[in-house]
């Protein structure tokens, strides 16, 4: 087997796992939309604007963003202003929201309020 096969197979597997969502309410995403993640890492309470991967993302309108969880401790993604709210992202979990129209739009962790993201949709 070559090294690109398994390393792709490798991310498969991952990404079946791990293709839970903690949300009690997401969005609905038309499929076929394009879509984007943020990792939440290790740490990422002590992180700052540095807790969510990438901590800017820009994407299209349409564009369903995922957060996983990596972190051994529970966060949300908690918009700024009204937008949308995970509730809690349990280790391991995930949370998608899809954003139909342009804006800048930052976000938090409600647990850890130093936990800052901004999402650019164009």
């Amino acid at each position: 087997m070559s090294v690109r096969f398994t390393a792709v197979f490798a991310v498969l597997i991952f990404a079946t796992a791990c293709s839970g969502n903690s949300s009690s309410a997401p969005s609905p995403t038309p499929p076929g939309d394009p879509a984007t993640s943020v990792s939440i890492p290790r740490g990422a309470e002590s992180l700052g604007n540095r807790a969510f991967a990438p901590d800017e993302l820009t994407v299209q309108a349409g564009a369903t963003v995922t957060w996983t969880n990596t972190d051994s401790e529970a966060h949300t993604s908690t918009s700024n202003a009204a937008g949308w709210n995970s509730g809690v992202i349990a280790p391991g979990r995930q949370f998608s929201f899809a954003f139909a129209t342009a804006g800048t739009f930052q976000y938090h962790c409600a647990i850890h309020p130093g936990m800052v993201g901004t999402v650019v949709v164009r």
